[in-house]
């Protein structure tokens, strides 16, 4: 397509999305329920075009070059489609957060105020590879009164167009405007170009991808962005770990999916309990990751010494970079560096170290013997989420349905006036 056909689809679209977002601030709580529930009937019916469907995208990933992590990212088979579908449904179960109170008060005057949720309006989501996104933040961006314009990454095109189709087909048999989940038909790089400024249409643009993507989105943006930087996550073993759970916890945070943004990519360890437990390093070189240490950590054979660059490095594969710090405030120091403020883990069982660690860092997650892996949110109880929000305004954390709503004030009075 050329830059006028682009930008004259783009414009169509986001026309199209206003309108829909006009209805859907009042659309009932349960048309929007039915319409999920009739996505994921649609999704559990189409399973066998739906993975034909990425069998396409998987071959045209190959050809491109794709790493293994992130054909992982990009592959469907039944038990992740059936976790699709299964997302739909949680999000449809899930209380309205539109019109929901968020407090009330009564003042002198003698008004009544309100401060209750309202849609945002027109969420553009601009993605990577994981065609389940586009299930995810068309459910999110519905439940909370949302139009959303999903571009998804170009070698998940037809496995995104497949499971938008199933989107649609539950709007249609709510009743709802089809336009509410749009899915840009095109793979031209220039769509992403038009939906970075297309301000009368997009009221927010969630970039979900890697660096290049949201640095671009970052940069050329004129809509607001709820920005999902890189997911350079921290597990920290203290000196008061448990052998048991720190190992159990630092192979999970690193092997269980590599290429997801919640994987960890560097292994701080208190010196007290590498000099006592070598073993947390060995664990990680027999499951097959490639440890690239330190100084201290590159004496246990089988270790690949680190550069300065592997700290700060988001590797989306089976690498982890490995340092010996002294106690949690080198902890602290090391991850107030390299970190994204995304999410970082204590590994401890004594409380004042958790609380310090809690209280001095400031990542969108922090989390005490867990593995960053639950950085998700279905994992958070959310059904599904749209991306982890690394900033500090608006969304942070997970964004799921209450992140993608606003508020307004409702305020009543029985013919009261100003003195």
């Amino acid at each position: 397509m050329n830059d006028m056909d682009v930008r004259g689809m783009m414009a169509a679209i986001g026309e199209a999305a206003r309108m829909a977002a006009a209805e859907l601030a009042f659309a009932p709580a349960e048309s929007k329920r039915h319409a999920l529930n009739a996505a994921a009937e649609s999704v559990d019916a189409s399973v066998e075009a739906i993975i034909a469907a990425n069998a396409e995208d998987m071959a045209f990933g190959r050809d491109k070059g794709l790493s293994a992590a992130m054909l992982d990212r990009l592959e469907l088979n039944a038990a992740r489609i059936a976790g699709i579908s299964a997302g739909l449904r949680a999000i449809a179960a899930q209380d309205d957060p539109v019109g929901a109170v968020i407090a009330e008060w009564d003042m002198p005057s003698g008004l009544n105020i309100r401060r209750v949720r309202t849609p945002i309006g027109v969420i553009g989501v601009i993605y990577e590879s994981r065609p389940n996104v586009t299930a995810d933040a068309g459910a999110l961006c519905l439940k909370a009164g949302n139009a959303v314009i999903l571009r998804g990454g170009s070698e998940s095109f037809h496995s995104s167009t497949a499971i938008h189709g199933c989107l649609i087909a539950g709007l249609r048999a709510a009743g709802l405007p089809e336009a509410a989940i749009q899915l840009v038909p095109t793979r031209d790089r220039a769509a992403v170009g038009q939906m970075l400024t297309m301000t009368d249409h997009i009221d927010v643009i969630v970039p979900r991808g890697g660096k290049g993507l949201v640095a671009r989105v970052q940069t050329d943006a004129r809509v607001p962005v709820f920005a999902h930087l890189e997911g350079i996550c921290h597990v920290y073993v203290d000196a008061a770990a448990d052998l048991e759970k720190a190992r159990v916890v630092v192979l999970n945070a690193k092997t269980r999916r590599t290429g997801i943004c919640g994987s960890a990519e560097t292994l701080l360890v208190d010196r007290a309990f590498l000099d006592r437990h070598e073993v947390i390093i060995r664990d990680l070189l027999n499951a097959g990751v490639e440890v690239r240490g330190d100084a201290d950590i590159a004496k246990i054979s089988g270790v690949t010494p680190a550069q300065d660059s592997d700290f700060g490095t988001e590797f989306l594969d089976m690498i982890i970079a490995a340092k010996v710090v002294d106690g949690v405030d080198g902890a602290i120091a090391h991850i107030r560096t390299y970190g994204s403020n995304h999410t970082d883990a204590v590994i401890t069982e004594d409380d004042a170290v958790a609380e310090r660690f809690f209280q001095r860092l400031d990542s969108a997650i922090l989390m005490r013997n867990a593995s960053t892996q639950f950085a998700d949110g279905g994992e958070f109880g959310m059904g599904a989420e749209i991306g982890i929000a690394t900033g500090k305004l608006h969304a942070r954390g997970p964004v799921g349905t209450e992140q993608l709503t606003s508020f307004k004030y409702l305020v009543t009075g029985d013919g009261t006036i100003r003195s």
